[in-house]
């Protein structure tokens, strides 16, 4: 673990002591963007760790997010990231840290590849191909942003979960470096209805504000990317983790950036659920800025077991 990130986490402690609800703000920020700041061991060898409190597995943003911080860090400063395409091979176990060895791919006249392997105890655990590009003029054209409620109008996660939290359980609790506003009503509200169409919509920012790297900006929308992905396949089947017998995982993970943008501003992540079968759900999500420019694409397969 990194000084930074030594010192992060003992203010994170510090701001929890004594407190039954989930840390949040600017010292949770901090400690976000020191478990990005990965120790470099080799030209192409890095090692990350999980924050101290931890469910009991790594959160699949956050192994994709550092493993993207390993793929830019070996990646040319001017070439910027368009996609990743990512792997979950194994889980993690966050009492261990992870290492990420760099595969420098291809180095092109427009074009930088790279392929990242997370190791923990000898085994991969996620796999991750990103591609990064110069930035050079072309045709241009988006989808439009949904209608949707300002972010300042809707209730804060907190004050929306504070009456499921024994249901929730460590996810009502853990420090959140994100802060999310539900547009649609959240799964364990409408669950009670016996499911809806398949759509999630939050407003998302980082919960502070961070530095002038866009790199940096990139992994943390890479993190936020995999919290409220699934929640579009479980809302039209009226289930959700805790409250129902639901086991999951995500399988896949890909993501495109369109145009630049900054993660401690707000973005609308716009997400919906094609089909699910054979015990996988597919989900695919849009990322707006809040003056309604596209800025990203993801798609997600997750396994999810529905058990009676």
């Amino acid at each position: 673990m990194t000084e930074a990130a030594r010192q992060a986490a003992a203010d994170l402690a510090e701001l929890r002591a004594g407190s039954g609800e989930a840390a949040h703000g600017q010292p949770v920020v901090d400690r976000l963007v020191a478990l990005l700041d990965l120790e470099r061991i080799e030209e192409n060898i890095f090692r990350g760790v999980s924050p101290p409190q931890s469910p009991v597995r790594v959160f699949g943003g956050q192994v994709a997010g550092q493993a993207l911080v390993a793929a830019g860090r070996t990646a040319p400063a001017e070439r910027k990231v368009h996609s990743l395409h990512a792997y979950f091979i194994r889980p993690g176990d966050p009492s261990v840290p992870i290492v990420y060895e760099v595969d420098r791919i291809r180095d092109g006249r427009s074009f930088t590849t790279r392929r990242v392997t997370a190791v923990q105890r000898g085994n991969a655990i996620f796999a991750l191909s990103a591609s990064f590009h110069h930035v050079e003029p072309g045709i241009e054209h988006a989808d439009r942003m949904p209608d949707v409620p300002d972010p300042e109008t809707l209730p804060t996660r907190a004050e929306i979960i504070a009456e499921h939290a024994d249901k929730l359980g460590v996810f009502a609790t853990m420090p959140r470096p994100i802060d999310i506003r539900y547009v649609t009503d959240p799964p364990w509200v409408s669950r009670e209805r016996g499911g809806t169409e398949a759509r999630s919509q939050v407003w998302m920012r980082a919960d502070g504000i961070l530095p002038a790297d866009d790199l940096l900006h990139v992994c943390v929308l890479t993190y936020a990317s995999d919290m409220t992905l699934l929640d579009s396949v479980l809302v039209r089947h009226g289930a959700y983790w805790g409250f129902d017998n639901v086991v999951g995982a995500s399988l896949d993970h890909a993501l495109w950036f369109h145009r630049p943008f900054r993660a401690d501003e707000w973005f609308l992540y716009d997400c919906a659920s094609p089909s699910a079968s054979g015990a996988r759900g597919l989900a695919t999500g849009r990322f707006f800025t809040r003056d309604g420019t596209l800025i990203a694409t993801v798609v997600q397969e997750g396994l999810l077991r529905i058990l009676d």
